[in-house]
């Protein structure tokens, strides 16, 4: 079983690709948490387990937390960070 981590910067509309994110503008939220992310995860199939007091290091000391992602079926990492990032939108609809 493999773990993947995710990082709210992933989906995050105010940082570049080159600032940590790692879905297209347009599936790209403002201000991601890791509660709705954990969700959007749950919803994709998988299990998540929030970790609260951890910074992503391209923010520097911002602790925004992240979320693990246990995946079975070892699906690729930005197929889980894209499926989710589909979630958390529609999430916020």
């Amino acid at each position: 079983m493999v773990e993947n981590a995710i990082y709210p910067a992933y989906l995050d509309a105010d940082r570049s690709r080159s600032e940590g994110r790692r879905v297209p503008e347009g599936m790209a939220v403002e201000t991601p948490e890791v509660d709705e992310i954990a969700q959007a995860v749950q919803q994709v199939g998988y299990d998540a387990v929030i970790e609260r007091d951890v910074a992503y290091s391209r923010e520097g000391h911002r602790k925004r937390g992240r979320v693990l992602v246990k995946n079975p079926e070892d699906d690729s990492k930005n197929d889980i960070v894209q499926a989710t990032a589909a979630y958390v939108g529609a999430l916020r609809d």
